[in-house]
């Protein structure tokens, strides 16, 4: 068997897990309970990682980047979005209701979509040159259908989505236990547990790629030309 392609280095990347549960703080998380493994797997080899659990601020709705110059008194959503444009790595995590991804994470699709026009120095998007992926949980059916929303979205706006960039679980379809319950088999998984490795080392590795190769060409993909 031939040697597989060398391991980039992958110290030094920045990754933001973004929480979209809607539980406010101290709550427990079962979908942050999911993504712990992958933020664990990251700072292990040196990576700077953050989780901001979104239904904590106070984040108005709409799709302009600053919402208080629309009508709202406050959006905490710009502090956030400068947190996304400081990682090479997004990761958006969402818990299941009625098949869907939860409201707050529709609302933070929307807001990330409000900065697309925005461009990079080489005149592209300025997610260009970041890679995403999807953390999902819960006890009723609809991991793929929330990952194949949340992945269309990032890539229509810039980012660039790797291999097997999702993950998540919903053990017995419900209503059961949740991820963290005790006795419900999530932690444990061994698929989930695969899944969630798949996806964590091809984001750090496709990451590490795009920031050694300074980021995505500009060729055929600049919006001033």
């Amino acid at each position: 068997m031939p040697d597989t392609p060398a391991a980039p280095d992958v110290a030094g990347l920045r990754a933001l897990f973004l929480s979209c549960t809607l539980k406010r703080s101290p709550e427990v998380s079962n979908t942050e309970g999911l993504a712990a493994r992958s933020m664990d797997i990251m700072r292990d080899q040196g990576v700077e990682v953050e989780l901001v659990r979104v239904v904590d601020h106070d984040v108005a709705s709409g799709v302009q980047p600053d919402m208080t110059e629309h009508g709202w008194e406050v959006d905490d959503w710009p502090a956030i979005q400068e947190k996304v444009l400081a990682a090479d790595i997004l990761v958006v995590c969402s818990p299941i209701w009625l098949g869907e991804k939860s409201s707050i994470c529709t609302q933070v699709v929307e807001r990330l979509y409000a900065s697309s026009a925005e461009l990079n120095e080489w005149g592209q998007s300025v997610y260009y040159g970041r890679v995403g992926g999807c953390l999902v949980t819960g006890n009723e059916d609809g991991v793929k259908h929330v990952s194949m929303s949340v992945l269309y979205a990032l890539q229509h706006i810039g980012y660039t989505i790797p291999p097997q960039a999702d993950a998540g679980w919903i053990g017995e379809v419900g209503p059961g236990p949740s991820y963290l319950d005790e006795g419900s088999g999530g932690p444990e998984n061994d698929f989930t547990r695969r899944n969630t490795g798949f996806m964590t080392w091809n984001l750090l590795d496709l990451a590490s790629v795009l920031r050694a190769g300074g980021g995505f060409p500009a060729r055929g993909n600049r919006r001033d030309t």
